[in-house]
């Protein structure tokens, strides 16, 4: 990396360093795993940096501790302000405890309530957890005003040097502990800061590892900005992912981003969810939804990766327990499992008999049956969902409606109708 390009930059593989030896003794060093399930999958050798394995089960401690570490006693006293999803918020709370500064925490109505818990759980008492909005935008815009009226230090949650330097300790541990020359490496992208921190380190220390961000679909900001050419925001998100769904990714994590990343890949929810189904059903690793972005990347690359050492940062593990029905739905809709209809029954006797005889499969299964119309049960509407075994199983199921006469509207295909119903 040339020094106009590091100038650029603003955070300096210096920088990195020396807030690696500032953290080393409150954050845990997290293993490198080599993989072998995945390794064979992709035939290459896949290690797995598990930061789920961290002292909050994210790689937030590292950059919130270092930013934290370097205020002064009087801010310390001030206390501080900060908005987060969740995981953010817990890397501040405890710096909070361990610092002994008071922290209010912003967080939207949405964050899973394992880690509204967790962050009073790490807090010990220093911190004050305020729900408030629906989305990591709201919950900043109230930070924002409560550090400027409360004189406390607000602490970004990627948009800040310190933070990044913090966060990009992640790959002073990966180069410390793989012998191997890494190819490629594969980082979930949210607010920027893990991708600018690490991408920084590894282009300087490391410049022929490729580093490869990837983003969930419903709140793609940071690709939005790389396709642009501009720094911009999303003026609506799917906050599903919520340690990746924010509308405005940073002003420093861009500019560094569009130096350090060779591409940013864009991921459905529905193959994050599989992918977190996989990992805990055949690797016993708890990931959170952004926790397994990058390893949902993989299949884009799939080609590329075959025969090279590939590292993916596991970046989270607090996933709500609550969620896991919602995350096997929308994993069943991506795979093509799961549908739902409106379906128009005929009048006529025996018509959902026949339906159930004469339409679904040998291995279809009805796991959802409602009367739109509670009045009109004998020819009413019904919202149906079938579980298929088989994606290929589909067109057979819409052929026999139509052959049988039944009318029906497919839910899946229309967004509105679907949020509205399911």
């Amino acid at each position: 990396m040339d020094q106009t390009q590091q100038k650029s930059q603003t955070v300096l593989v210096e920088d990195i360093m020396i807030a690696n030896q500032r953290i080393k003794d409150v954050v845990l060093h997290t293993p490198l795993q080599f993989n072998s399930l995945l390794s064979d999958k992709y035939g290459c050798n896949v290690y797995l940096k598990r930061e789920d394995l961290q002292v909050v089960r994210s790689f937030k401690i590292r950059g919130a501790y270092n930013r934290i570490k370097k205020l002064s006693e009087e801010e310390l006293q001030n206390g501080i302000a900060c908005a987060s999803a969740g995981n953010h918020a817990q890397g501040v709370a405890h710096s909070c405890h361990l610092l002994r500064s008071h922290g209010k925490i912003f967080m939207p109505t949405t964050t899973p309530k394992q880690k509204v818990d967790q962050v009073k759980f790490f807090g010990g008492g220093h911190v004050e957890v305020v729900l408030t909005g629906d989305t990591f935008d709201d919950a900043y815009e109230k930070a924002i005003l409560c550090s400027e009226q409360e004189n406390r230090t607000f602490i970004h949650p990627y948009d800040n040097e310190d933070v990044i330097a913090g966060q990009g300790t992640v790959a002073v541990e990966i180069l410390n502990d793989c012998s191997e020359q890494i190819d490629y490496l594969f980082v979930p992208v949210g607010g920027g800061g893990l991708a600018a921190g690490m991408g920084t380190f590894l282009k300087s220390v490391s410049p022929d590892t490729l580093v490869i961000g990837a983003e969930p679909s419903g709140a793609a900001a940071m690709n939005e900005c790389l396709t642009q050419g501009k720094h911009v925001t999303l003026s609506d998100i799917d906050p599903f992912v919520d340690g990746a769904a924010v509308k405005n990714v940073g002003e420093i994590t861009y500019r560094i981003c569009r130096e350090v990343l060779d591409d940013l890949l864009v991921v459905p929810e529905g193959k994050v969810c599989s992918t977190l189904l996989e990992l805990y059903n055949r690797n016993a690793i708890v990931a959170e939804p952004t926790g397994s972005l990058s390893l949902a990347a993989l299949d884009q690359y799939a080609d590329q990766i075959k025969g090279k050492n590939v590292v993916c940062v596991v970046s989270g593990g607090n996933n709500d327990i609550g969620r896991m029905q919602e995350i096997k739905e929308r994993s069943m809709i991506f795979e093509g499992l799961q549908h739902y209809f409106i379906v128009h029954f005929p009048q006529r006797a025996g018509a959902l008999r026949e339906f159930l005889d004469e339409v679904l499969g040998p291995h279809d299964d009805i796991n959802r049956f409602e009367y739109t119309k509670k009045n009109n049960k004998e020819s009413g509407p019904a919202l149906v969902g079938i579980e298929l075994k088989h994606r290929e199983d589909y067109p057979g199921l819409l052929d026999r409606m139509n052959q049988k006469g039944f009318a029906y509207q497919c839910v899946n295909q229309d967004k509105t109708l679907f949020q509205l119903l399911v």
